[in-house]
């Protein structure tokens, strides 16, 4: 399972009010909140100089002189209740840049006064936008710390649930889980106050179930399935990932109960969810039993006679039969969701090479063989496709295939073919390969042309790309993309 609910992060336009030369800049508070005290009146008079001044040594005196007179008002002439001595300071910290403070000050300001929430909240946003721009430049350049530290700065100004996810992500591709957990939970949060952001609401929830399951806290991450499936109980894919964690935890009826729920509902499930949910339960099956160790140990704590060490024989051989007798049942319910995610989406590869991993594993040979010759007219140099259709057709008798498909997987196959990510959107779709040289010499120069369908299969656009002779244990990035909607699948060959 994979942190896949991403987020999107584009650059904000922040709008500002502007004043001709001359004019008074201050933007008066909008809300009735009065100073109601002589230095909290001058801390405003010397803010409102700072704003309307054109000479920077001016500003800084005037800026120095209203933080002194409000923090004299609130520590030592009894103004710590006054909700205006705090705004004001807040607005000090947004002129000076000093984001803690700000945010410290404009909440204590909002608890004394809950009218002025509204203009407190339009004063964090207007100091949040070109931090959080700064982040998603970084993000978006690959400069995780640098994002890190903006969203963080960010952050603490006024808790956008985009800007926190974003966050949230950084730290769980870092490895520092907690930290991950801590901001996706402030996300949701920050998701749930504003109906605008229900979508990533959604993704901060899933997400950090995802998170702890990636790092096998099973308890932890049923938990947050749970609290997830909570607020969105049709999601086929949380329903798989919650029964994975029973599966994890060897609670097999549980797990099998949840597995058994989300294919009943596989007609009313979108493909996309009908394959994660097979992808679960695959994943679930646990390991064989290691029966070697088990028969040495009880052996050893046994009598030396035949009679024992024939028991720990057949004890070994019944806790194989019963891990067999499990995962068939298992690989059997996640076929049948590959099965019905590819009656949806049958141009999906990685449907058809799961689904022919599953048979595989089930060693039906009558199911597997038209699915790996499926999965050969879509992705056709991929070795691990092809030496799938090498068993398919070995567990079929069929020699001479077999050792054709063997021998292009090793050695007649120009290059591998790797396509390492999709995305398709209402208007597009884009494409992300990988060709690598895997024999001892320079591979051939060849053209490959991918094209990118819809869901029955009709082709929306192509697209070829030369990749040149590439020396031994080298690779080639491919990048393609087209315009068009509908775009579910791609297919390419060779030319």
């Amino acid at each position: 399972m994979t942190v896949a609910r991403a987020v999107g992060l584009v650059v904000l336009m922040l709008g500002t009010a502007t004043a001709a030369a001359g004019q008074d800049r201050w933007l008066a508070p909008k809300c009735e909140i009065k100073p109601s005290h002589f230095m909290v009146n001058s801390g405003l008079l010397y803010l409102r100089s700072a704003t309307n001044t054109v000479h920077e040594a001016q500003r800084t005196k005037d800026l120095r002189d209203a933080q002194r007179v409000l923090t004299e008002a609130i520590t030592a002439n009894g103004q710590d209740k006054n909700p205006a001595a705090w705004y004001y300071l807040g607005r000090y910290y947004a002129m000076a840049e000093q984001f803690e403070g700000a945010d410290s000050a404009f909440t204590k300001a909002q608890t004394l006064m809950p009218a002025c929430k509204e203009d407190i909240t339009n004063w964090r946003k207007n100091l949040w936008t070109p931090v959080f721009n700064q982040g998603v430049q970084a993000f978006n350049a690959g400069k995780a710390d640098s994002a890190m530290l903006y969203f963080r700065r960010a952050g603490a100004i006024y808790p956008e649930p985009t800007g926190l996810s974003a966050l949230a992500s950084l730290f769980a591709n870092a490895g520092q889980t907690d930290s991950a957990l801590r901001y996706y939970g402030r996300a949701a949060e920050a998701a749930a106050a504003d109906t605008h952001f229900t979508k990533e609401r959604r993704e901060a929830l899933y997400n950090r179930g995802a998170v702890l399951y990636q790092t096998k806290r099973w308890q932890e991450a049923g938990d947050a399935f749970r609290a997830y499936l909570a607020v969105y109980p049709a999601d086929g894919q949380a329903l798989a990932a919650l029964a994975s964690t029973f599966a994890m935890r060897n609670l097999n009826d549980s797990a099998i109960a949840i597995y058994q729920s989300v294919l009943q509902r596989a007609d009313s499930a979108d493909p996309a969810t009908l394959f994660s949910a097979g992808a679960a339960m695959f994943n679930s099956v646990p390991p064989p039993p290691d029966t070697t160790a088990s028969v040495a140990e009880c052996r050893t704590k046994s009598p030396k006679t035949v009679a024992a060490r024939q028991q720990c024989s057949q004890a070994a051989r019944a806790a194989m039969r019963q891990h067999d007798s499990l995962s068939a049942g298992t690989y059997k319910m996640a076929a049948r969701a590959f099965e019905a995610g590819l009656a949806k989406s049958p141009y999906s590869r990685d449907g058809l090479y799961n689904l022919s991993s599953t048979y595989y594993l089930l060693q039906d040979s009558a199911k597997m063989l038209p699915i790996t010759q499926r999965l050969m007219t879509i992705d056709p140099m991929n070795r691990n496709g092809i030496r799938l259709a090498a068993a398919a057709f070995q567990m079929k008798g069929k020699t001479d295939s077999t050792v054709h498909y063997i021998a292009r997987a090793e050695s007649s196959l120009v290059a591998d073919v790797t396509v390492q990510n999709f995305r398709s959107d209402d208007q597009s779709a884009s494409l992300e390969a990988v060709v690598t040289n895997f024999h001892d010499k320079p591979s051939a120069a060849f053209k490959i042309t991918f094209e990118f369908l819809k869901p029955d299969g009709a082709v929306v656009g192509t697209q070829s790309q030369d990749v040149p002779s590439l020396p031994p244990g080298q690779m080639q990035q491919v990048k393609v993309q087209a315009l068009g909607r509908g775009i579910t699948a791609w297919r390419y060959r060779q030319e």
